[in-house]
Protein backbone atom coordinates (compact mmCIF):
# COMPACT_ATOMS: atom_id res chain seq x y z
CA UNK A 1 0.00 0.00 0.00
CA UNK A 2 1.53 3.45 -0.82
CA UNK A 3 1.62 5.65 2.34
CA UNK A 4 0.19 9.33 1.29
CA UNK A 5 2.55 12.28 1.84
CA UNK A 6 1.38 14.67 4.57
CA UNK A 7 0.03 18.58 3.43
CA UNK A 8 1.07 19.76 6.54
CA UNK A 9 4.05 22.26 6.71
CA UNK A 10 7.03 21.25 8.04
CA UNK A 11 7.47 21.40 11.94
CA UNK A 12 10.74 22.41 12.84
CA UNK A 13 12.11 21.45 16.28
CA UNK A 14 13.78 24.66 18.38
CA UNK A 15 17.96 24.96 18.35
CA UNK A 16 19.90 25.46 21.22
CA UNK A 17 21.60 28.03 19.48
CA UNK A 18 20.37 31.12 17.16
CA UNK A 19 21.90 31.93 13.65
CA UNK A 20 24.18 35.27 13.67
CA UNK A 21 22.23 37.33 11.80
CA UNK A 22 18.68 39.02 11.37
CA UNK A 23 16.06 38.05 12.96
CA UNK A 24 12.18 38.78 11.62
CA UNK A 25 9.26 37.83 13.67
CA UNK A 26 5.90 37.10 11.89
CA UNK A 27 2.07 36.93 12.97
CA UNK A 28 -1.56 37.39 11.15
CA UNK A 29 -4.87 39.32 11.27
CA UNK A 30 -7.89 37.73 10.23
CA UNK A 31 -8.30 34.14 10.29
CA UNK A 32 -11.74 33.81 11.77
CA UNK A 33 -13.39 36.94 10.09
CA UNK A 34 -16.50 35.89 7.31
CA UNK A 35 -14.77 38.26 4.63
CA UNK A 36 -11.85 39.88 3.30
CA UNK A 37 -8.67 38.87 3.15
CA UNK A 38 -6.02 37.23 5.73
CA UNK A 39 -3.48 39.51 6.38
CA UNK A 40 0.59 38.44 7.01
CA UNK A 41 3.40 40.97 8.83
CA UNK A 42 7.06 40.50 8.79
CA UNK A 43 9.20 42.81 10.47
CA UNK A 44 12.83 43.14 11.56
CA UNK A 45 13.39 45.30 14.16
CA UNK A 46 16.30 47.81 14.69
CA UNK A 47 17.82 47.52 18.23
CA UNK A 48 19.54 50.97 17.95
CA UNK A 49 16.02 52.54 17.73
CA UNK A 50 13.40 50.75 20.35
CA UNK A 51 10.18 51.18 20.40
CA UNK A 52 8.26 51.70 23.40
CA UNK A 53 5.07 49.93 24.05
CA UNK A 54 5.14 46.82 21.49
CA UNK A 55 2.73 44.04 22.56
CA UNK A 56 0.12 41.77 21.08
CA UNK A 57 -2.39 43.80 19.07
CA UNK A 58 -4.98 42.40 20.64
CA UNK A 59 -4.58 43.68 23.95
CA UNK A 60 -3.76 47.83 22.46
CA UNK A 61 -6.47 50.30 21.21
CA UNK A 62 -6.86 51.02 18.08
CA UNK A 63 -5.15 54.38 18.79
CA UNK A 64 -2.46 52.82 20.57
CA UNK A 65 -2.00 49.93 17.39
CA UNK A 66 -2.03 52.96 15.51
CA UNK A 67 0.31 55.13 16.60
CA UNK A 68 2.88 52.13 17.13
CA UNK A 69 1.74 51.29 13.58
CA UNK A 70 3.18 54.64 12.93
CA UNK A 71 6.32 53.65 15.14
CA UNK A 72 7.44 50.49 13.26
CA UNK A 73 7.17 51.36 10.03
CA UNK A 74 9.19 54.32 10.79
CA UNK A 75 11.86 52.85 12.77
CA UNK A 76 12.05 49.42 12.29
CA UNK A 77 15.23 48.03 9.60
CA UNK A 78 12.38 46.72 7.29
CA UNK A 79 9.18 45.49 7.20
CA UNK A 80 6.56 44.04 4.95
CA UNK A 81 2.58 43.37 4.61
CA UNK A 82 1.03 40.44 2.59
CA UNK A 83 -2.17 39.17 2.20
CA UNK A 84 -4.34 36.08 0.27
CA UNK A 85 -7.38 36.78 -0.90
CA UNK A 86 -10.90 35.50 -0.34
CA UNK A 87 -10.40 33.18 -3.22
CA UNK A 88 -7.50 32.28 -2.23
CA UNK A 89 -9.00 31.10 1.37
CA UNK A 90 -12.32 29.24 -0.57
CA UNK A 91 -9.76 27.47 -2.72
CA UNK A 92 -7.01 27.00 -0.32
CA UNK A 93 -8.82 26.80 3.07
CA UNK A 94 -8.00 29.33 5.63
CA UNK A 95 -5.10 27.21 6.82
CA UNK A 96 -3.45 27.08 3.91
CA UNK A 97 -4.26 30.47 3.03
CA UNK A 98 -2.47 32.04 6.07
CA UNK A 99 0.22 30.01 5.69
CA UNK A 100 0.41 31.72 2.23
CA UNK A 101 0.38 35.06 3.12
CA UNK A 102 2.89 34.48 5.78
CA UNK A 103 5.51 33.33 3.31
CA UNK A 104 4.34 36.09 1.02
CA UNK A 105 5.22 38.70 4.49
CA UNK A 106 8.94 37.15 4.81
CA UNK A 107 10.00 36.70 0.82
CA UNK A 108 8.71 40.21 0.47
CA UNK A 109 11.79 41.90 3.04
CA UNK A 110 14.19 43.84 1.66
CA UNK A 111 16.57 42.08 3.61
CA UNK A 112 17.21 38.32 4.33
CA UNK A 113 16.65 37.42 7.84
CA UNK A 114 19.07 34.82 9.26
CA UNK A 115 16.05 33.33 11.51
CA UNK A 116 12.26 33.88 11.55
CA UNK A 117 9.77 33.70 14.61
CA UNK A 118 6.24 33.07 13.54
CA UNK A 119 3.35 33.28 16.02
CA UNK A 120 1.65 29.82 17.00
CA UNK A 121 2.43 26.25 16.32
CA UNK A 122 2.86 25.83 12.49
CA UNK A 123 5.31 26.81 10.23
CA UNK A 124 5.21 28.22 5.90
CA UNK A 125 7.16 26.85 3.84
CA UNK A 126 10.73 29.40 3.93
CA UNK A 127 13.41 29.01 2.97
CA UNK A 128 15.42 30.50 5.49
CA UNK A 129 15.40 28.73 9.01
CA UNK A 130 11.81 29.42 11.42
CA UNK A 131 10.83 28.43 14.84
CA UNK A 132 7.08 28.74 15.92
CA UNK A 133 6.66 30.40 19.19
CA UNK A 134 3.40 29.99 20.84
CA UNK A 135 1.95 32.82 21.94
CA UNK A 136 4.92 34.53 20.36
CA UNK A 137 2.81 37.97 19.80
CA UNK A 138 3.38 38.26 23.53
CA UNK A 139 6.22 37.39 23.78
CA UNK A 140 8.91 38.76 21.06
CA UNK A 141 8.64 41.85 20.11
CA UNK A 142 9.27 41.43 16.44
CA UNK A 143 5.95 39.52 16.27
CA UNK A 144 4.55 41.64 18.60
CA UNK A 145 4.93 44.76 15.65
CA UNK A 146 4.49 41.86 13.26
CA UNK A 147 0.86 41.73 14.59
CA UNK A 148 0.38 44.96 15.13
CA UNK A 149 1.06 46.01 11.28
CA UNK A 150 -1.16 42.96 10.30
CA UNK A 151 -4.36 44.17 12.42
CA UNK A 152 -4.04 47.88 11.75
CA UNK A 153 -3.48 46.74 7.75
CA UNK A 154 -6.80 44.29 7.70
CA UNK A 155 -8.73 46.74 9.81
CA UNK A 156 -8.09 50.03 7.08
CA UNK A 157 -9.41 47.54 4.15
CA UNK A 158 -12.11 46.67 6.09
CA UNK A 159 -13.16 50.07 6.79
CA UNK A 160 -12.56 50.56 2.44
CA UNK A 161 -14.90 47.52 2.40
CA UNK A 162 -17.82 49.31 4.20
CA UNK A 163 -17.28 52.25 1.79
CA UNK A 164 -18.26 50.02 -1.09
CA UNK A 165 -20.97 47.96 0.90
CA UNK A 166 -21.71 49.83 3.55
CA UNK A 167 -25.09 47.47 4.36
CA UNK A 168 -22.66 45.21 6.12
CA UNK A 169 -20.66 47.71 8.50
CA UNK A 170 -17.58 46.19 8.29
CA UNK A 171 -15.72 49.09 9.82
CA UNK A 172 -17.26 48.15 13.20
CA UNK A 173 -17.22 44.20 12.86
CA UNK A 174 -14.01 44.14 10.63
CA UNK A 175 -15.90 40.94 9.38
CA UNK A 176 -16.21 38.93 12.01
CA UNK A 177 -19.36 36.48 13.06
CA UNK A 178 -20.54 39.43 15.28
CA UNK A 179 -24.59 39.53 15.53
CA UNK A 180 -25.12 42.29 13.67
CA UNK A 181 -23.20 41.19 11.03
CA UNK A 182 -24.81 37.80 10.90
CA UNK A 183 -28.19 39.67 11.11
CA UNK A 184 -26.89 41.63 7.87
CA UNK A 185 -26.31 38.35 5.66
CA UNK A 186 -29.76 37.59 6.18
CA UNK A 187 -30.52 40.56 5.07
CA UNK A 188 -28.83 41.36 2.21
CA UNK A 189 -27.07 37.75 1.72
CA UNK A 190 -23.14 37.58 0.90
CA UNK A 191 -20.84 40.17 -1.22
CA UNK A 192 -18.09 39.30 -3.37
CA UNK A 193 -16.03 39.88 -0.16
CA UNK A 194 -17.24 37.17 2.23
CA UNK A 195 -15.58 33.73 2.40
CA UNK A 196 -18.40 31.69 0.64
CA UNK A 197 -17.17 28.18 2.35
CA UNK A 198 -17.21 29.52 5.88
CA UNK A 199 -20.51 28.08 7.09
CA UNK A 200 -22.65 31.75 8.15
CA UNK A 201 -21.80 32.84 4.25
CA UNK A 202 -22.45 29.20 2.89
CA UNK A 203 -25.90 29.41 4.50
CA UNK A 204 -26.88 32.61 2.06
CA UNK A 205 -25.89 30.24 -1.10
CA UNK A 206 -29.20 28.56 -2.90
CA UNK A 207 -28.78 25.06 -2.95
CA UNK A 208 -28.60 24.86 -6.84
CA UNK A 209 -25.25 26.61 -5.86
CA UNK A 210 -26.17 30.15 -7.36
CA UNK A 211 -26.06 33.00 -5.22
CA UNK A 212 -27.59 35.17 -2.49
CA UNK A 213 -28.18 38.98 -3.35
CA UNK A 214 -24.73 40.25 -4.24
CA UNK A 215 -22.60 37.32 -4.77
CA UNK A 216 -21.17 36.01 -7.78
CA UNK A 217 -20.40 32.35 -7.71
CA UNK A 218 -18.07 30.94 -10.61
Amino acid sequence: MRSRKSCKPPEQAPLAWDPIGLMAGVDEAGRGPLAGPVVAAAVILDDARRIRGLADSKVLTPLQRERLYDQIREKALCCSVAEASVQEIDTLNIFHATMLAMRRAVEGLRLRPAKVLVDGNRLPRLDVLAEAVVGGDAKVKAISAASILAKVHRDRLCETLHQEFPQYNFAAHKGYGTPEHLQALKAHGACRHHRRFFSPVAATLTVEGGAAAGITVP
